[in-house]
């Protein structure tokens, strides 16, 4: 009897723990089902992590972090934008997609038994499946981050009472391509959704002809010269003039009628390379040489004699310059005293009532037309083109120019223009001055125009100074040659 109720309490034990048993087994079995409904912990998909999760709740999560505004940075502003505003689009599907097949790839059973042993799967990732429309992207930060937030630079100012320019403050603009990159980056990511846009920085910008002008008035206020000033700038890379006629504080209208004394001889020198023969005799070329670089006036009349009429050259020459269509300069004479006065020609310059200088009647211009003419020779020395090879086709050619060019730059004459450039810098140019010799014996006009070449652009600047009393060489030197470091310097700003 003890035997059998001894087996029989066994028993029960027994089937007591295989019960346990089995409901402990069922229950892990239960626990496991759920835990392997979802991702196993350690699972990351676009660097989110979703170990834990179901496929509803992983989805979930990956939209709210890629969903996150992106905080754009320009200098001190502050701008969220939504990620579709900036083409970004998340292709949940594919990643959970993904996911779910690396969940389900291990056998249930094997895996239930590692579950069970605390051997967990290792942990797995995914990587982020999202596409960026770079074209939506950047035209809104063309479009709306861009013109909002770019600063111009403020143009360079004159400096009051000098010849120099102050840089103003510098602008910023954005680096559109390297912004691109920089967002796209911070789209891609779910935790560094910020970005400092690259924004580059700009420099001053180059003052405006106005301004320049400023400077111009304040130098000729500043210098005590009290007579009638013309300029005439040309830009040689952009063709854009300035004109400034000016005195005494008055802007006057540009275009007045000035003795054109000794740059006279540049027209004189053009009409002898159209006329003369190839190649220009030896006696020719030394005639060229003194009235250009030494400024002879006897070597003119020689020239005009013998290369273009014996009489009639200076009439020829003032022919000449209305083909060109230089209606304000003429030479009505030689230059030798008691010459005839051969033309006396009336131009639009000459003939206004509000100015006059009281130019000399053997030889007038304009700032502008003798600008121009400098401007026909350098044309045709670069390329061979401009208006001499319209209107004199053959006659005049490139090596001719640039032979021209030449002995204009070896006018060495000291002051005016040249004095006013820093040593090295290359200049043709020639000056002129009227001395009456027949009344009062004092100074009337000084001038000097000329082709100055410069790293910062090449241009071409004529100053004409005038006035009935008296022009004081000193003065007209030092004011010319404080114009001619203006309009340097505003070619070269980093060089002041």
């Amino acid at each position: 009897m003890i035997r059998i109720k001894n087996f029989s309490l066994l028993r029960w034990i027994s089937l007591a723990l295989i019960l346990s048993a089995a409901l402990i087994l069922v229950y892990e079995l239960i626990s496991f089902s759920r835990l392997r409904s979802g991702f196993s912990l350690g699972t990351t998909i676009a660097d989110v992590p979703v170990g834990g999760l179901t496929l509803d709740e992983a989805a979930d999560r990956l939209t709210q972090a890629y969903s996150v505004p992106v905080e754009l940075h320009y200098n001190d502003a502050v701008i969220q934008v939504k990620p579709a505003t900036l083409g970004f689009s998340l292709d949940l599907n594919a990643m959970i997609t993904a996911a779910d097949q690396k969940r389900s790839s291990s056998p249930f059973w094997s895996s239930f038994f590692n579950y069970l042993f605390n051997r967990y799967p290792d942990s797995s990732s995914v990587p982020l499946v999202a596409t960026i429309n770079e074209d939506t992207l950047r035209d809104y930060l063309n479009s709306e981050i861009a013109p909002r937030y770019d600063q111009a630079p403020d143009a360079y100012s004159p400096v009051p009472g000098g010849t120099t320019f102050v840089a103003g403050q510098a602008g910023s603009v954005l680096n559109v391509d390297r912004s691109v990159q920089l967002v796209s980056m911070a789209l891609r990511s779910p935790t560094s959704r910020i970005v400092n846009l690259s924004v580059d920085k700009v420099d001053s910008s180059k003052p405006s002809q106005e301004n320049l002008k400023v400077l111009l008035k304040q130098i000729i206020d500043n210098s005590g010269f009290t007579g009638v000033a013309e300029i005439y700038l040309l830009d040689l890379q952009t063709q854009q003039e300035l004109q400034l006629a000016y005195q005494q504080g008055e802007e006057l209208a540009p275009n007045i009628a000035f003795s054109a004394a000794s740059t006279i001889k540049v027209p004189i020198m053009v009409s002898v390379f159209k006329d003369a023969k190839k190649p220009i005799s030896s006696e020719n070329t030394a005639l060229l040489e003194e009235m250009i670089e030494t400024s002879s006036n006897t070597a003119p009349d020689k020239l005009m004699q013998s290369v273009i009429d014996p009489n009639l050259a200076p009439v020829m020459i003032t022919n000449d310059l209305e083909a060109l269509g230089l209606e304000n300069i003429f030479l009505g004479g030689m230059f030798a005293d008691g010459s005839a006065l051969l033309i006396s020609p009336k131009t639009t310059a000459n003939q206004r009532t509000d100015i006059n200088t009281n130019p000399d009647v053997y030889s007038q211009t304009t700032p502008a037309d003798m600008g121009s003419l400098l401007d026909d020779i350098y044309q045709c020395a670069q390329n061979g083109g401009g208006t001499f090879a319209a209107v004199f086709p053959q006659q005049i050619t490139q090596s001719d120019c640039r032979t021209m060019i030449l002995y204009l730059t070896r006018n060495d004459q000291p002051g005016l223009l040249r004095e006013g450039l820093p040593d090295g810098t290359q200049i043709a140019h020639k000056h002129g001055w009227v001395t009456d010799n027949t009344t009062d014996g004092l100074m009337h006009l000084v001038s000097d125009a000329g082709i100055v070449y410069t790293p910062g652009g090449n241009y071409i600047m004529a100053v004409y100074l005038a006035d009935t009393r008296q022009v004081v060489w000193d003065t007209a030197n030092y004011l010319i040659a404080s114009l001619s470091r203006a309009v340097y310097n505003y070619y070269n700003l980093s060089a002041q």
